[in-house]
């Protein structure tokens, strides 16, 4: 993804845009990189790296880029063939092996939801560690419903 981007904008603003961005983080290892990439722009815009030096470096970018692009595509071309596979499949089980796993996650989902309601109305001097132990939660949560909501997407034919 950072070739992309990269090769989107090219190195110059970049470098410009990490340069600023390090600028507000106060380590010495911070100001030591913003130190370099100001000496590396100054270095640019006095022709000490020559504008053919920049564009091969962003032709080398653009084809880590594409090399990138590739490489998700090819993924995603192996994904989709084993969802074809499964929906194909003699197997009840593994036909329905997703569905079975959107209704355990949206039953556990509303479990949770409820629990959590229920608490905080019972209880409100509880509210805030209910609500810090649910950030906790948050990046399984967050795996567990992209998944079902990838799923119910394609399932319903949207695109």
């Amino acid at each position: 993804m950072l070739p992309a981007i990269i090769a989107g904008i090219g190195l110059p603003l970049l470098l410009d845009a990490a340069r600023e961005g390090l600028k507000k983080i106060d380590h010495p290892i911070a100001r030591t990189a913003v130190d370099a990439l100001t000496q590396l722009g100054h270095t640019m815009q006095t022709g000490g790296i020559t504008l053919e030096q920049l564009k091969e470096a962003n032709r080398h970018i653009e084809a880590m880029a594409r090399i990138e692009g590739e490489e998700n595509k090819t993924a995603l071309q192996e994904v989709n063939k084993s969802l074809r596979e499964e929906v194909k499949s003699p197997d009840a089980y593994v036909r329905r092996m997703r569905a079975t796993f959107g209704y355990i996650l949206a039953f556990s989902w509303g479990i949770l939801m409820s629990s959590v309601a229920y608490t905080i109305v019972v209880s409100p001097s509880e509210a805030g560690r209910v609500m810090a132990g649910m950030s906790d939660l948050s990046a399984i949560w967050g795996v567990g419903l992209a998944v079902l909501g990838i799923y119910v997407y394609r399932k319903n034919g949207m695109k």
